[in-house]
């Protein structure tokens, strides 16, 4: 597989539907066929955008973050962890794999969050700026599995803000992954995440070598 540029590859999914599991298998691909590639991950990627990163998931005070507060942190992340990581690889011909982009922001704060989804578009663009994924994988499950799944890993980094939503916000994210995969079905494909690591692996695959020959 050659590529001329580098390919831009982003994985989706409701809580719990292996995203960092396929993630690493797809850049020991890539690595394997000798092409270069990073692993990176929204909201956070660069010193900074981790730092929004902590506080949009993991606050846990008194005075609460708000819908519109929430949406405005995962756009700052995103402008700068497009600006400093993901365009300028890119532009070396670098392949990106990033663990959640701009979708999530429509699923989990659009369709979940209600927040109008016209506004969400605009702000979604201006954030990434030229950043558009060739590829869009979106890994899904019931929420009620992905969630069982969440519960019995280990915790890293104790309270996540979203995944205490109430089960029927988890039900309208997954709802809204799948309206965008029918919105842009040329981008973005849908994969089962219950199969097996390998299975969907091998399939991921198939689909990112679509993306190549369409590409070159």
């Amino acid at each position: 597989m050659k590529l001329n540029k580098g390919l831009f590859i982003t994985f989706e999914g409701p809580e719990g539907a292996g995203k960092t599991t396929q993630l690493e298998m797809l850049r020991t691909y890539f690595e394997n066929s000798d092409l270069s590639c990073i692993v990176t991950r929204e909201p956070g990627g660069t010193p900074m955008a981790e730092q929004f990163r902590q506080l949009v998931k993991h606050h846990d005070e008194d005075e609460p973050i708000f819908n519109e507060t929430e949406l405005l942190l995962f756009a700052a992340s995103r402008a700068q962890h497009v600006r400093y990581i993901i365009f300028p690889a890119l532009q070396c011909g670098t392949n990106v794999l990033c663990d959640r982009f701009y979708d999530s922001t429509t699923a989990y704060q659009g369709y979940g969050r209600k927040i109008n989804l016209d506004f969400i578009k605009i702000l979604n663009r201006y954030a990434a700026g030229e950043c558009i994924p060739d590829l869009t994988i979106v890994l899904d499950l019931p929420p009620e599995s992905g969630l069982k799944r969440v519960s019995n890993r280990e915790v890293v980094n104790g309270y996540d803000r979203l995944e205490q939503e109430e089960m029927s916000f988890h039900r309208m994210v997954r709802n809204g992954f799948l309206k965008i995969a029918e919105q842009e079905p040329e981008r973005v494909k849908v994969v089962s995440a219950l199969a097996p690591p390998e299975e969907i692996h091998c399939k991921i695959v198939r689909l990112v070598e679509d993306v190549v020959e369409k590409i070159r």
